[in-house]
């Protein structure tokens, strides 16, 4: 496994992290508890040491089950949730709150359900545009002086946003979209690793789709977020990935390797990229995904996977 350090934390993050939103199960067709705790601890066991995870997936329960997977070794890993959502349960709705209160009561039950007295990165999971961002920070900055939380991140926040809670907090990392079929969050990045502030990317397979596993139109249950929260999996996008898993299957032939790998190279190879986080519920999935650490793309095989993603996606395509 290969590591990278966190900003100017101190810590040195695995550039392969495990996402639970798949393993809380809701919006991605139910999860198999027992199967996700062996795959997630097949990759701490390969050298991962950073695990993902928010209090909305699955309404608590992936923070839950990563309770359990991390028992007898939480001294050794970096642990990140979220704040700043709470789900309407009866409409069934996520709704934006990063009030004072929610922050503070967000980190409390986080760590209630997380079985732990600290959480080493909290995130504001979603900008509120109904609560001032200073209120936001200021309860961040008061969980951190109490020892609650370690380091204070953003996910899904614009440049403008985060410039502006820099101005109250110390921002350690952020958490963007970011995959060769995802490029929207590229301006964002570059300019927080210009500015000392990590990089931690979700949905870097796509979900899923840089896997090669679905190769034509599919409709998913109701409710799974690859029907509308992912726009890879509809048209016209849909083609486009198709065309580069094109490119992609060459390499894989070429080299002897899953193209999940690739996926994963191409995003932790870029200089201004922290870690790539991956979603997991297999054993066979965690070996696949750890051993991208085992290679590298060369220069080649990069400039002709760069030049695939400009054509393909670049520019807000």
């Amino acid at each position: 496994m290969r590591y990278k350090p966190l900003g100017k934390t101190g810590l040195s993050v695995s550039e392969v992290a495990i996402g639970t939103w798949g393993v809380g199960g809701r919006g991605w067709g139910g999860a198999d508890k027992a199967s996700s705790i062996s795959a997630m601890r097949t990759m701490m066991d390969l050298g991962v040491n950073l695990i993902d995870t928010a209090p909305i997936y699955g309404n608590g329960s992936a923070e839950e089950v990563t309770a359990e997977t991390v028992k007898g070794r939480r001294d050794k890993l970096i642990i990140s949730t979220k704040c700043g959502i709470k789900l309407d349960a009866p409409a069934g709705t996520n709704n934006k709150v990063a009030t004072r209160q929610e922050v503070f009561s967000g980190c409390e039950d986080s760590l209630r359900r997380l079985g732990t007295d600290y959480i080493d990165v909290l995130f504001v999971h979603w900008p509120d545009v109904n609560t001032p961002i200073e209120e936001t920070m200021d309860a961040m900055n008061i969980l951190k002086k109490q020892g609650k939380i370690r380091h204070i991140g953003l996910s899904n926040f614009s440049i403008q946003e985060t410039e502006e809670a820099a101005k109250y907090a110390e921002i350690a990392v952020i958490q963007p979209p970011f995959s060769m079929v995802e490029q929207k969050a590229h301006d964002i990045i570059l300019w927080c690793h210009k500015k000392g502030i990590s990089s931690m990317t979700y949905a870097s397979l796509g979900a899923g789709i840089l896997g090669g596993g679905i190769r034509s139109l599919t409709t998913f249950g109701e409710g799974d977020v690859r029907n509308g929260f992912y726009d890879y999996f509809q048209e016209p996008k849909f083609s486009r990935v198709m065309q580069l898993l094109s490119v992609m299957d060459k390499i894989a032939e070429a080299r002897k390797v899953p193209l999940s790998q690739i996926a994963i190279n191409w995003v932790t190879q870029k200089d201004f990229v922290l870690t790539a986080l991956v979603g997991v519920r297999t054993d066979k999935h965690a070996r696949e995904n750890c051993g991208a650490a085992d290679w590298q793309l060369n220069a080649e095989e990069l400039a002709l996977l760069d030049g695939e993603v400009s054509r393909l996606f670049g520019e807000g395509k």
